[in-house]
């Protein structure tokens, strides 16, 4: 769940800093937002490590 969440707030910012882009702050809040879907995409392939005690 946590997955998804981070994805969605990386599209968001992504989208902000699409619309911001001629500007340096535009660059880096969709360099910002780019990096939290690549994480959050990685995130979901990674295999829980539950331990039940």
């Amino acid at each position: 769940m946590a997955s998804w969440i981070v994805l969605g707030l990386g599209i968001i910012a992504l989208l902000l800093g699409y619309y911001l882009m001629p500007s340096a702050w535009g660059y880096g809040i969709f360099g910002f937002g780019l990096a939290h879907m690549l994480l959050g995409i990685l995130d979901m392939f990674r295999s829980p490590n539950r331990q039940t005690s």
